[in-house]
Protein backbone atom coordinates (compact mmCIF):
# COMPACT_ATOMS: atom_id res chain seq x y z
CA UNK A 1 0.00 0.00 0.00
CA UNK A 2 1.24 3.16 -0.83
CA UNK A 3 0.47 6.97 0.33
CA UNK A 4 -1.53 7.36 -2.67
CA UNK A 5 -3.71 4.72 -1.58
CA UNK A 6 -4.83 6.11 1.57
CA UNK A 7 -7.71 9.01 1.92
CA UNK A 8 -6.54 12.24 1.87
CA UNK A 9 -9.07 13.52 3.97
CA UNK A 10 -9.41 13.18 7.20
CA UNK A 11 -12.40 13.50 9.43
CA UNK A 12 -11.59 14.48 13.16
CA UNK A 13 -13.75 14.81 15.96
CA UNK A 14 -13.81 17.95 18.36
CA UNK A 15 -10.53 16.54 20.58
CA UNK A 16 -8.78 14.49 17.73
CA UNK A 17 -5.10 16.04 16.12
CA UNK A 18 -6.46 17.43 12.73
CA UNK A 19 -2.89 16.26 11.08
CA UNK A 20 -3.75 12.31 12.20
CA UNK A 21 -2.53 11.12 8.30
CA UNK A 22 -0.11 13.75 7.57
CA UNK A 23 2.81 11.21 8.49
CA UNK A 24 1.35 8.46 6.22
CA UNK A 25 0.56 10.77 3.68
CA UNK A 26 4.00 12.56 3.84
CA UNK A 27 2.59 16.37 3.53
CA UNK A 28 2.53 18.97 5.45
CA UNK A 29 -1.03 19.38 7.56
CA UNK A 30 -1.92 21.80 5.32
CA UNK A 31 -3.67 18.90 3.57
CA UNK A 32 -5.87 18.36 5.64
CA UNK A 33 -9.10 20.10 6.50
CA UNK A 34 -9.97 21.45 10.18
CA UNK A 35 -12.02 18.98 12.89
CA UNK A 36 -15.23 18.50 11.98
CA UNK A 37 -17.99 16.26 14.54
CA UNK A 38 -18.93 12.85 12.97
CA UNK A 39 -22.31 12.55 13.89
CA UNK A 40 -24.51 14.74 16.22
CA UNK A 41 -26.62 11.89 18.07
CA UNK A 42 -25.26 8.71 20.13
CA UNK A 43 -24.80 5.14 18.06
CA UNK A 44 -25.78 2.89 20.44
CA UNK A 45 -25.48 -1.12 19.17
CA UNK A 46 -23.03 -1.82 16.37
CA UNK A 47 -21.94 -0.53 13.16
CA UNK A 48 -20.16 -2.37 10.22
CA UNK A 49 -17.77 0.38 9.08
CA UNK A 50 -14.48 0.11 6.70
CA UNK A 51 -10.33 -0.50 8.34
CA UNK A 52 -8.87 2.65 6.09
CA UNK A 53 -5.71 2.66 7.72
CA UNK A 54 -3.16 1.48 10.16
CA UNK A 55 -1.50 4.62 11.70
CA UNK A 56 1.37 5.00 14.54
CA UNK A 57 3.30 1.59 13.41
CA UNK A 58 0.25 -0.06 12.71
CA UNK A 59 -1.36 0.67 16.74
CA UNK A 60 -4.00 3.24 15.35
CA UNK A 61 -6.64 1.90 13.27
CA UNK A 62 -8.24 4.29 10.97
CA UNK A 63 -11.66 3.86 10.25
CA UNK A 64 -14.95 5.28 8.39
CA UNK A 65 -18.58 4.22 8.23
CA UNK A 66 -21.67 5.33 6.93
CA UNK A 67 -23.32 7.97 8.32
CA UNK A 68 -20.29 10.63 9.61
CA UNK A 69 -19.62 13.77 8.71
CA UNK A 70 -17.40 13.85 5.65
CA UNK A 71 -15.22 10.90 3.29
CA UNK A 72 -12.27 10.58 6.33
CA UNK A 73 -10.64 8.54 8.49
CA UNK A 74 -11.11 8.73 12.58
CA UNK A 75 -9.10 7.33 14.66
CA UNK A 76 -10.42 4.34 16.13
CA UNK A 77 -8.69 2.09 19.27
CA UNK A 78 -9.11 -2.13 18.95
CA UNK A 79 -10.19 -5.13 20.60
CA UNK A 80 -8.28 -7.54 17.52
CA UNK A 81 -4.72 -7.59 16.30
CA UNK A 82 -5.18 -5.64 12.65
CA UNK A 83 -2.87 -6.07 10.13
CA UNK A 84 -1.61 -4.50 6.64
CA UNK A 85 -4.01 -7.53 4.85
CA UNK A 86 -7.14 -6.03 6.60
CA UNK A 87 -6.97 -2.64 5.37
CA UNK A 88 -10.28 -1.95 3.09
CA UNK A 89 -12.17 -5.05 5.27
CA UNK A 90 -15.14 -3.88 6.91
CA UNK A 91 -15.12 -4.01 10.52
CA UNK A 92 -17.68 -4.22 13.42
CA UNK A 93 -17.31 -0.86 15.47
CA UNK A 94 -18.85 0.03 18.76
CA UNK A 95 -18.67 3.33 20.07
CA UNK A 96 -17.56 4.46 23.41
CA UNK A 97 -20.69 5.80 25.19
CA UNK A 98 -22.24 6.48 22.48
CA UNK A 99 -19.84 8.77 21.17
CA UNK A 100 -19.61 8.76 17.16
CA UNK A 101 -15.79 10.19 18.05
CA UNK A 102 -14.53 6.98 19.78
CA UNK A 103 -14.86 4.14 17.81
CA UNK A 104 -13.47 1.01 18.66
CA UNK A 105 -12.79 -1.85 16.47
CA UNK A 106 -14.68 -5.16 17.87
CA UNK A 107 -13.66 -7.34 14.73
CA UNK A 108 -12.94 -7.92 11.56
CA UNK A 109 -15.65 -8.96 9.17
CA UNK A 110 -14.90 -12.74 7.37
CA UNK A 111 -14.98 -12.49 3.83
CA UNK A 112 -15.78 -15.57 1.65
CA UNK A 113 -11.83 -15.77 0.38
CA UNK A 114 -11.55 -17.08 4.01
CA UNK A 115 -8.83 -16.11 6.20
CA UNK A 116 -7.82 -12.29 5.70
CA UNK A 117 -3.72 -13.20 6.60
CA UNK A 118 -1.39 -14.54 4.04
CA UNK A 119 -1.04 -18.13 5.89
CA UNK A 120 -3.34 -19.71 8.47
CA UNK A 121 -2.79 -20.02 12.03
CA UNK A 122 -0.37 -22.46 12.93
CA UNK A 123 -2.18 -25.25 14.61
CA UNK A 124 -0.92 -27.67 17.13
CA UNK A 125 -2.74 -30.72 18.31
CA UNK A 126 -2.75 -31.82 22.23
CA UNK A 127 -3.90 -35.08 23.06
CA UNK A 128 -3.83 -35.75 26.92
CA UNK A 129 -6.12 -38.95 28.51
CA UNK A 130 -4.74 -38.69 31.49
CA UNK A 131 -2.18 -41.76 30.77
CA UNK A 132 0.08 -39.95 28.61
CA UNK A 133 0.32 -36.85 26.36
CA UNK A 134 0.92 -36.16 22.94
CA UNK A 135 1.35 -32.75 21.60
CA UNK A 136 1.82 -32.86 17.72
CA UNK A 137 3.08 -30.02 15.15
CA UNK A 138 3.21 -29.66 11.24
CA UNK A 139 7.21 -28.92 10.89
CA UNK A 140 8.88 -28.75 14.37
CA UNK A 141 8.34 -28.82 17.99
CA UNK A 142 11.11 -26.96 20.35
CA UNK A 143 11.04 -27.02 23.79
CA UNK A 144 12.71 -24.62 25.50
CA UNK A 145 14.26 -22.85 28.85
CA UNK A 146 16.87 -20.49 28.75
CA UNK A 147 20.00 -21.92 27.01
CA UNK A 148 18.54 -25.44 26.46
CA UNK A 149 16.19 -26.90 23.82
CA UNK A 150 15.00 -29.89 22.66
CA UNK A 151 13.73 -29.45 18.88
CA UNK A 152 11.78 -32.45 16.95
CA UNK A 153 11.60 -31.67 13.40
CA UNK A 154 9.42 -33.01 10.58
CA UNK A 155 12.52 -35.02 8.88
CA UNK A 156 13.10 -37.26 12.22
CA UNK A 157 15.72 -35.04 13.51
CA UNK A 158 15.98 -35.09 17.36
CA UNK A 159 18.42 -32.31 18.52
CA UNK A 160 19.03 -31.74 22.30
CA UNK A 161 21.04 -28.89 23.04
CA UNK A 162 22.50 -26.98 26.12
CA UNK A 163 25.64 -25.71 28.25
CA UNK A 164 25.67 -29.10 30.39
CA UNK A 165 24.04 -32.52 28.99
CA UNK A 166 23.37 -35.03 31.74
CA UNK A 167 22.26 -38.40 30.67
CA UNK A 168 21.29 -41.02 33.56
CA UNK A 169 20.01 -43.96 34.27
CA UNK A 170 19.86 -46.91 37.12
CA UNK A 171 19.24 -49.10 34.44
CA UNK A 172 20.83 -49.95 30.50
CA UNK A 173 22.32 -46.29 28.94
CA UNK A 174 21.82 -47.44 25.57
CA UNK A 175 23.22 -45.37 22.24
CA UNK A 176 22.13 -47.01 19.08
CA UNK A 177 22.10 -45.18 15.48
CA UNK A 178 23.75 -46.08 12.08
CA UNK A 179 27.02 -44.49 13.08
CA UNK A 180 27.94 -43.03 17.01
CA UNK A 181 30.29 -40.35 17.01
CA UNK A 182 32.01 -38.89 19.93
CA UNK A 183 33.35 -35.34 19.83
Amino acid sequence: MSANDLPVAVTACENDVADLLSPLLQQGPTSVPAPTPALSGPIHGVIVGELLALADNGSTPLVRFEGQVGDGALRARSTVDLHGPHIGQPVVLMFEGGDPCRPIVMGVVRQAAGWPLPDPPAQVAVDADGQRLIVSAKEQMVLRCGKASITLTQAGKVLIEGSYVLSRSTGVNRIKGGSVQLN
